[in-house]
């Protein structure tokens, strides 16, 4: 093919397949220019930023939605609307656009709408700082919806370190702090060091594989670990290198031993910032997650590279993967909870809880990819309970932030201690934190149950497929166990709440859910009732979301 017509091939698949799937992106690009202009223009500094913001990602939101419902199979499909191939490769295939990108892009921009109106409710940002911030927390979700559709490992680490930088900018909003500032610089000198090793760890892969292609990757490892056997040179340097991708992955994830970061980060830094990270990074690292794993460890290329040996190798490195990722959830799981006993202030909790709920996570996820040569079905559902574990943790999590930053306006404080004897004030706003938190532990009839039970339920049928029995039953009588670990320091707050006596300095004004704040909290703490008694319409977007695999 001469350079003409390779332009001209690439232009039109860049015109009419790729961007069309690509809007999304486009809107949220579209949006945080539009907000640097608003600083820089002294015409366009009279507009509200978050209104701006709101415009944008309500665009975005929009975009989404109607990519879901363009699929093949959507229970949401309207006849308008032609039908999306299944699998579409974006960009000569850096990006992948599925259903579980579909499906993460939404999630994504839909907390982005509850987010921006939770910044303005609690004050921060302030109004000069505000198009700074929804620009870099906009920027930061665009990295976020590239990390869930990459399917290359160049834009892998592109998609991470896009997510990560304003991330470690919005550490340090609170300007004139030395916590804040502390709290921005431990996450950027942490992220550095996971990015430096997971970029080796790149080079390492692609340099025995002679790409950076994850189909084209899996293809050649599935030779490569079935022609040289387990024991071989490049089978080690590959294994080093998938722990150093892993790295990164941890990272983002928060998840022991690479978790140092959040509990610091989560105090210095603003709640508001808190929310963001603990749900958008999140719900983008267990998406990377799952497409690194299914996408290297696809039984299909074994089929492709050829012979049983190429079937026994991918089965071995699926077998590797399953290990590295139950290791780390059994560990990250058990850490967090434990850790949060001894907390006393309130966003530092929270941030061992985070790391708590990523092993929950990830606990789905090795239950997934020990499925994925067995029972395809089975695989299709661990992806699908993670998919609405993601979509209920937004609301928990969201709203457990929420009530921090709104509680700390009104008592300038943070501390569990001063939180005693609020039920005596402020009935409803402790109603909605047991609610919150309730649900964070996995009792019924709140979502955190359906989605807890959902991701368990994903560890037996591994079990019952025989995939891994005995690591599977580890990882279920310690998901158990852990979760009556959290049961204590979760129920501990609302103790203060309702049971221990008012600090006498702390000042009487009540916080009424008849308000601006109030409503706010009604409406995030709303939907972890409602979706735990009708979780359907949920549970069939989260289906959508395990069709991606194959």
């Amino acid at each position: 093919m001469d350079l003409g017509s390779l332009l001209t091939t690439t232009l039109n698949d860049t015109l009419s397949v790729s961007l069309p799937l690509f809007r999304t992106e486009l809107a949220l690009a579209a949006t945080v220019v539009l907000l640097l202009l608003c600083r820089m223009l002294p015409v366009l500094r009279l507009l509200d930023s978050a209104l701006v913001a709101l415009g944008g990602v309500l665009f975005a939101t929009w975009f989404a939605w109607v990519d879901l419902r363009g699929l093949p199979g959507s229970p949401w499909a309207l006849a308008d609307i032609a039908a999306t191939p299944l699998r579409q490769e974006l960009f000569g295939g850096l990006l992948v656009f599925d259903s579980l990108t579909a499906y993460i892009r939404l999630v994504l921009t839909g907390f982005l709408v509850l987010y921006i109106l939770f910044t303005k409710v609690s004050g921060i940002p302030d109004r000069e700082d505000g198009a700074d911030f929804y620009a870099m927390v906009l920027g930061a979700t665009l990295g976020m919806c590239l990390m869930a559709s990459a399917n290359h490992l160049l834009m892998v680490f592109m998609a991470v370190e896009m997510a990560s930088v304003p991330s470690y900018a919005l550490a340090g909003l609170l300007k004139g702090r030395k916590a804040s500032s502390e709290a921005a610089l431990k996450y950027a000198v942490y992220g550095a060091g996971a990015a430096g090793i997971m970029l080796y760890g790149i080079s390492l892969l692609a340099g025995v594989l002679g790409t950076c292609h994850l189909p084209t990757m899996a293809i050649e490892l599935a030779r490569v670990v079935g022609e040289q056997g387990i024991g071989s040179g490049k089978v080690m340097v590959l294994s080093l290198g998938g722990l150093m991708v892993a790295v990164g992955l941890a990272f983002k994830l928060s998840a022991v031993p690479f978790h140092f970061w959040c509990p610091d980060v989560f105090e210095g830094a603003a709640a508001e910032v808190g929310a963001f990270l603990s749900v958008a990074s999140k719900a983008a690292a267990v998406a990377l997650l799952l497409r690194l794993v299914f996408g290297l460890g696809d039984p299909a290329a074994a089929t492709a590279a050829g012979g049983a040996a190429a079937v026994a190798g991918l089965a071995e490195t699926r077998h590797f993967m399953v290990y590295v990722i139950a290791l780390m959830a059994a560990v990250t799981c058990t850490l967090g909870n434990l850790a949060a006993y001894g907390q006393t202030n309130m966003k530092r909790l929270l941030a061992y809880s985070t790391i708590a709920h990523a092993g929950y996570l990830m606990m789905g996820a090795a239950a997934a990819t020990a499925m994925l040569g067995t029972s395809p079905a089975g695989a299709r559902n661990a992806v699908t309970a993670l998919a609405f574990y993601l979509g209920t943790y937004l609301f928990m999590n969201l709203g457990a932030f929420a009530i921090v930053a709104l509680l700390r306006n009104r008592l300038r404080s943070e501390e569990i201690s001063a939180y005693a004897g609020l039920v005596r004030t402020s009935p409803g706003v402790v109603v909605a934190t047991a609610v919150v938190l309730v649900s964070l532990v996995g009792l019924p009839p709140l979502a955190g149950f359906v989605s807890k039970f959902l991701v368990f339920s994903s560890i037996v049928e591994a079990i019952r497929a025989g995939a891994e029995q005995p690591l599977m039953l580890v990882l279920l009588v310690l998901g158990g166990l852990n979760t009556v670990l959290s049961l204590f320091y979760y129920l501990r707050v609302l103790k203060v709440m309702t049971f221990d006596p008012p600090p006498a300095d702390r000042p009487t004004e009540a916080f009424p859910l008849v308000s601006l704040p109030g409503a706010f909290v009604t409406a995030v703490a709303v939907p972890v009732v409602v979706l735990g008694i009708f979780w359907a319409g949920l549970y069939a977007a989260a289906q959508m979301a395990g069709r991606f695999v194959s």
